[in-house]
């Protein structure tokens, strides 16, 4: 293992990240709340500690490999947890616990949070928060990818330990940097669309241009207590479905129909017409449960309500304009299935992905046919591709660590003093990046003690990183040549 290396590279990405307390810092200068020693600080803290990790191996050129990559991804996703929390400990003057907390649920685009009175908070504290999470969405390694080669880094290893097992053999450009930046060039032209169209329907600026970060991010941060709620208004949550629907399609998909300015890429994916189809039955069957209910007065409002809360849970948004939790039969339970399930792998959602579902499902129909023709030979395909046996036992596997680790959260919550409706809640909340649990969690972490919240960051990362980048260095091998 180069461990210069790694060193070196965590380094240059805490410098570069340093970078984002500027545009907080003028956000500050500009509403004046006093809060420009904070970031000023938080600048040079995080300069420093970038600086430190680097100089000592400045001078090594070692390449990285995939094992490095690994640690690498989980290194900085880590360490920019802990910086990225500096403001809110030196503004808000949170713990240690809650600081680390709130920066990794931003960073992860959980939207799981343990403060209270966001409605309250300095601008500039409120803009950082809500930042955390655009740079998150994407993930900091992709823009890695594609500036770190100009620095003289390589960028492969940590976009193969970054991206999902089923996305990763996925790349729009020869070049891996081109492809980052590909990547980023979607993701930026997406929120600015979103900022627009939130402040063409009433949004001020600073809340179009928060809620843009956060939506096509499907992290569902508010600078507002009440959520989507606060602004009681049919064309912004219309206009927040769609985006975060965006936000929960394959980047790679939206870049082939950029190019071809054409809606055909998004038709004709297999994945992206079953994320369809899920949103579609889902928000339908919901809308009916809670008419049949009397929960909302009329069909159309319980249509409302329903598509919202479908589109932000299935996405891992989060954002709410009611609590879930609260309404009855088997809506919550639906709800909570759907969060597992999340967008599309390539995407900003958490979840387990709609292609693994598909998968597996197929997997399952494919045994089927194997018990009733047991000399058959059936290939998997999505779409016309079939589908690598390689790829079908990593998704299998996926799915067994997955619900093992739930499992273990689940059981380790409970022991921390949970009940078994939060602890359930929480583990959907953080491992799917999700945001809003059930129980004791269903609208916030404040209440709760801190070692569920660090069982949480666990979780927050687990679901960020997918299984496989986290568990892998758990496993003694892993650190054996």
């Amino acid at each position: 293992m180069h461990k210069g290396a790694v060193i070196r590279l965590c380094g240059i990405l805490v410098m570069m990240y340093s970078l984002s307390f500027i545009p907080s810092l003028a956000v500050s200068l500009f509403y004046g709340d006093g809060e420009w020693g904070v970031f000023s600080l938080s600048f040079v803290l995080a300069l420093l500690a970038g600086f430190m990790l680097w100089f000592p191996v400045a001078q090594r050129r070692d390449d990285l490999s995939v094992r490095d990559g690994f640690l690498t991804v989980t290194l900085i996703w880590v360490i920019l947890g802990v910086i990225g929390s500096l403001p809110f400990i030196l503004g808000l003057h949170l713990g240690l616990t809650d600081a680390v907390f709130e920066s990794v649920s931003g960073f992860t685009t959980t939207g799981s949070t343990v403060i209270i009175g966001l409605d309250g908070l300095p601008p500039s504290i409120l803009y950082h928060r809500q930042q955390t999470q655009w740079i998150g969405g994407m993930g900091i390694i992709v823009l890695a990818v594609a500036i770190l080669p100009w620095l003289g880094v390589g960028g492969m290893q940590l976009f193969q330990a970054e991206a999902s097992g089923v996305a990763k053999h996925e790349k729009l450009t020869p070049r891996i940097a081109a492809t980052g930046r590909a990547l980023w060039s979607i993701y930026v032209g997406l929120t600015v669309a979103c900022a627009m169209a939130f402040w063409l329907a009433g949004m001020s600026p600073f809340d179009a241009i928060g809620h843009a970060f956060t939506t096509i991010s499907t992290g569902g941060f508010s600078p507002h207590d009440e959520s989507m709620a606060y602004f009681n208004s049919q064309l912004i949550e219309t206009i927040a479905i769609f985006f975060m629907l965006a936000g929960g399609i394959n980047f790679a998909i939206h870049f082939i129909a950029f190019r071809r300015l054409s809606i055909v890429p998004f038709v004709g994916d297999p994945e992206v017409r079953s994320y369809g189809r899920i949103f579609f039955w889902s928000t339908l069957l919901i809308a009916l449960s809670l008419y049949l209910t009397n929960t909302y007065t009329g069909m159309w409002e319980s249509l409302r309500q329903s598509a919202f809360q479908t589109a932000s849970i299935l996405t891992s948004t989060g954002f709410t304009t009611a609590t879930f939790s609260e309404w009855p039969l088997h809506v919550p339970l639906l709800l909570v299935m759907l969060s597992f399930t999340g967008g599309c792998a390539g995407s900003t959602a958490g979840g387990i992905k709609v292609i693994r579902l598909l998968l597996v499902l197929k997997l399952g129909i494919r045994q089927l046919f194997g018990l009733a023709y047991p000399h058959s030979v059936t290939v998997i395909k999505l779409g016309d591709q079939p589908v690598a046996e390689d790829i079908l036992f990593s998704v299998l596997g996926f799915w067994v660590l997955y619900f093992m680790t739930a499992f273990a959260l689940t059981v380790a919550m409970m022991a921390a003093g949970l009940n078994l409706e939060s602890a359930v809640g929480a583990v959907v909340a953080t491992i799917n990046l999700l945001g809003p649990g059930m129980g004791d969690v269903a609208t916030t972490f404040a209440t709760v003690g801190p070692v569920v919240k660090w069982l949480g960051i666990f979780g927050m990362i687990f679901g960020r990183l997918e299984v496989f980048t986290l568990l892998i260095l758990f496993l003694p091998a892993y650190w054996r040549y």
